[in-house]
Order: structure tokens, then C-alpha cells, then sequence
């Protein structure tokens, strides 16, 4: 069985490693929606995979350094692209949540990524 909990923050970044002329290496912000995903079995006696308040308080913590912040600025995302904020994300939560399975972070409403925390590059 997986549950999931949907978040939201806004943020600006640019990214570096586009050509010049390209929109995006121009400063601009994005409503970011992130979904997170846990697997598991429900524990017998509370019926739940995990708590949601715990899941949200967890998420929080990580999506409060993101919202309302130029994202170029945290170490590790100085090219923020939605591939590498999504890996950031998943290096950040993954630890306290052990049954993660999956996150889905929308940069615009038809954009987005998907990660099961499988090695990239």
C-alpha cells in the first residue's frame, strides 16, 4: 500500500547552465507542488503506514529552507534545475522517512519530475 502527502512552496531560481538567450537563465519563480510517497504495510494495531502530521512536520522542516527563497543560493542547488531540486529533496527527507518510495515535484501544472531514488548521472 503507498500514502501520500502533497505539499506547495514558492521559489525563484535561474539556471546557469543554459545558453545565453535561453528564458530560463533569467531569474523567475515557479508554485512548486510536491508529493511524497510512502510504501508499506499499516501497522496492525494504529491501522496507518505512518502518521500524516509526522510526514508533514518531516517535509516541512526541508520545504521551509525552499519557500519564498532564491533557490540558487542553498548549497547543493546552485544549478536548480527540477531534476536536481528533486534529488536535493530526496538526499534531505529520505533519511527520516525509510519507507519513501517516491516523490513527484510539479515545477508548473503539466511539468514536473519523478524519483525513486536511483542513482543519477
Amino acid at each position: 500500500m503507498e500514502i501520500y502527502k502533497e505539499f506547495s512552496f514558492d521559489s525563484a531560481h535561474y539556471l546557469t547552465q543554459v545558453p545565453d538567450g535561453h528564458k530560463c537563465k533569467n531569474m523567475h519563480g515557479h508554485t512548486y507542488r510536491l508529493r511524497v510517497f510512502l510504501k508499506g504495510k499499516p501497522d496492525p494495531q494504529l491501522g496507518w503506514i505512518m502518521d500524516f502530521k509526522e510526514l508533514k512536520d518531516i517535509v516541512n522542516a526541508v520545504i521551509d529552507q525552499l519557500d519564498h527563497k532564491l533557490i540558487n543560493d542553498i548549497p547543493g542547488l546552485e544549478n536548480p534545475t527540477a531534476e536536481n531540486i528533486t534529488v536535493w529533496i530526496w538526499k534531505q527527507i529520505q533519511p527520516m522517512l525509510p519507507l519513501l518510495s517516491r516523490i513527484e515535484l510539479y515545477e508548473t501544472p503539466t511539468t514536473g519530475v519523478i524519483y525513486h531514488g536511483e542513482a543519477v548521472g
